[in-house]
């Protein structure tokens, strides 16, 4: 990914917050001459076991994710193969209007994480459970409402044939947070104020990510 040097993160815990607050990544590997690259949205989350901290480009952290083992790109997958993981956070569209001046130009302030990593595909049934289960706990803890999962895991044990689960050791990653950097410190104020005050949650997430830009 291209990331002119004004819209790169301040440090990876900028990556990371992404990846944490929007799960659902695509994940993409090399298909066939024919057929092309594949590419997935499915749920990916940091691998709870792991203790390390996290390195300014994620090197070495280890994701989790799963899919259906009916998609042909269960198939196509190989352990030790090179992934591409994108994960897509607040974005928004930028008014010359709000600019208050001219000329001016309309744009659009996103964030994207890509995350470059070695495919191990988990083969065993009671590796892919406790994918899934770690997966409903981060979920459940980070954006739902603490359920609990007891009564249901016998449940999972007779689905759970169907998923293909996989973990990704991470090579690095590169943030793009374009944020109105390139404005002037008033402009893009009130760009933030604008994102602020619009009914759209979307904006508002981008609002409170340009808060904590440095000055």
């Amino acid at each position: 990914m291209f990331v002119p040097d004004q819209y790169r993160e301040p440090d990876g815990g900028w990556m990371v917050d992404i990846i944490r607050r929007f799960p659902l990544a695509l994940l993409t590997t090399n298909g066939t001459p024919t057929a092309g690259p594949f590419a997935t949205h499915l749920p990916v989350i940091p691998d709870p076991e792991m203790t390390a901290p996290w390195a300014n480009d994620l090197s070495g952290a280890t994701l989790l994710g799963h899919l259906n083992r009916m998609n042909p790109h269960w198939s196509a997958l190989e352990s030790g193969t090179v992934a591409l993981v994108t994960f897509t956070g607040p974005d928004a569209y930028v008014s010359p209007t709000v600019y208050e001046k001219s000329p001016a130009a309309p744009t659009w302030n996103f964030t994207s994480v890509h995350v470059h990593g070695v495919i191990e595909k988990l083969e065993s049934l009671e590796e892919t459970l406790g994918v899934v289960r770690s997966t409903v706990r981060a979920f459940e803890r980070d954006h739902g409402t603490d359920w609990d999962m007891t009564a249901s895991v016998d449940y999972f044990r007779q689905i759970v044939s169907g998923v293909g689960a996989f973990r990704i050791t991470v090579t690095g990653a590169e943030g793009m947070f374009k944020l109105s950097q390139e404005q002037e410190p008033d402009v893009r104020d009130r760009v933030r104020r604008s994102f602020a005050q619009h009914p759209c949650s979307r904006h508002q997430d981008t609002a409170r990510l340009m808060e904590r830009l440095p000055r």
